[in-house]
């Protein structure tokens, strides 16, 4: 027979990722009452989108690569880089704006080699690597810029993290596109985890009771769905947001369901044991450092396109807001665990609470006081949590 699992267990079968929802959860709620549910209006919640996407979409890069046991500090100055190079050449060159984006990519991904190649095959620790590279590649931001700002890309490159989705299908004071985007979401959503509660009930494994299921699938869905009527709102379906999504989803199938996302695990976990079963490490480690720089390509497109145009200064201390997403977010500090889903909850957990004490007006110093002792804490959680396992194993 299966095993019914009742909430305690639910809560308690991984503590990490479950306290990091309630938390997102209770901070949400407080700065909701501290700002009189300003933070909670459609265009601040469409402006939260906006602003904190790029450093969502360094995280997913950056919690694969804490999963393998690194650390890429470089990924700020990449963003600087790409965005640096995109601009001489769509703004001062007067190429296409997609060209600035190919050559973007690219470049992150011949950034992202570079570091790769000396971390994987050469053996330097890749903390050295991408300190040489936070230097290297912020070196070669003054050098591109010619220590000046250029602006403006114009449209459609500006559109690509300023535009949205809205008017496709009308709607009397709000945008029915996308809400009908986020219901579709929401409908995916359910067929995954009832598909996935199906697998483990055929494997005999403990389950939820159908009404508990249902209760979380019900919450979710109202969750996403008031989401989607705050955007719907205000200036409806964010481009960001849709390029976000699929990066989500396509690295959680990657992280989760292929051979690739497995060994990356594996060597994190336990990189002996990984070794002695063929797992190709340096390969992998390679490629996670090539991911990283790809994605910091992305997000030096959509930072550059957010603010239209390049800056020396820009991508500053980004590396280490990605990097506190993810211990937030559930990542261990030495390697083996951690989710992309994760990483995105601590992302925004760290989103909502600079949102929220801008709002309050608190000084950049107290913001950045409050940042730290945040992510203290989750270290220490997780530190605790390792103890307690072993003491109970």
């Amino acid at each position: 027979m299966t095993g019914i699992a009742n909430i305690r267990e639910l809560l308690t079968r991984n503590m990490r990722q479950s306290g990091i929802y309630i938390a997102f959860v209770l901070i949400v709620g407080l700065f909701a009452i501290l700002t009189d549910g300003l933070s909670l209006s459609p265009n601040n919640i469409s402006n939260l989108v906006l602003q904190y996407s790029y450093i969502l979409i360094l995280a997913i890069g950056m919690v694969i690569v804490i999963i393998a046991g690194h650390i890429d500090l470089s990924v700020g100055s990449i963003v600087a880089f790409t965005g640096a190079i995109s601009a001489t050449l769509v703004i001062k060159g007067g190429l296409p704006w997609w060209m600035g984006v190919l050559v973007a990519l690219v470049v992150g991904f011949l950034a992202g080699a570079w570091q790769g190649f000396w971390v994987a095959y050469v053996g330097i620790p890749a903390f050295i690597v991408t300190l040489a590279g936070m230097l290297l590649f912020r070196g070669g931001t003054y050098l591109v810029l010619g220590n000046i700002s250029l602006s403006p890309f114009g449209a459609p490159y500006s559109d690509i993290a300023a535009g949205f989705q809205n008017g496709l299908l009308g709607g009397p004071g709000y945008d029915v596109f996308t809400l009908l985007i986020f219901a579709l979401a929401v409908v995916g959503f359910a067929v995954s985890q009832w598909r996935s509660r199906s697998a483990r009930v055929a494997y005999q494994q403990a389950v939820e009771a159908l009404p508990l299921f249902a209760l979380k699938i019900v919450a979710v869905a109202a969750v996403v769905m008031w989401f989607a009527w705050q955007l719907a709102n205000s200036r409806g379906l964010p481009n960001v947001l849709i390029i976000l999504a699929f990066l989500i989803m396509a690295y959680s199938l990657i992280t989760s369901r292929t051979v690739f996302g497995r060994h990356v695990y594996a060597i994190g976990g336990n990189l002996s044991a990984a070794q002695l079963s063929g797992v190709k490490v340096r390969r992998v480690n390679f490629w996670v450092m090539t991911n990283m720089g790809i994605l910091a390509g992305v997000a030096g497109v959509v930072f550059s396109s957010r603010s239209n145009g390049a800056q020396p200064s820009a991508g500053n201390m980004f590396e280490l807001d990605a990097i506190a997403a993810c211990f937030i977010g559930g990542a261990s500090t030495t390697g083996g665990v951690g989710k992309v889903t994760g990483a995105m909850v601590g992302g925004l957990i760290m989103a909502v609470m600079s949102n929220g004490m801008q709002i309050l007006g608190l000084d950049q110093s107290i913001q950045q006081v409050v940042k730290g002792l945040v992510l203290l804490l989750a270290v220490a959680f997780d530190i605790y949590n390792k103890r307690r396992a072993v003491t109970a194993g």
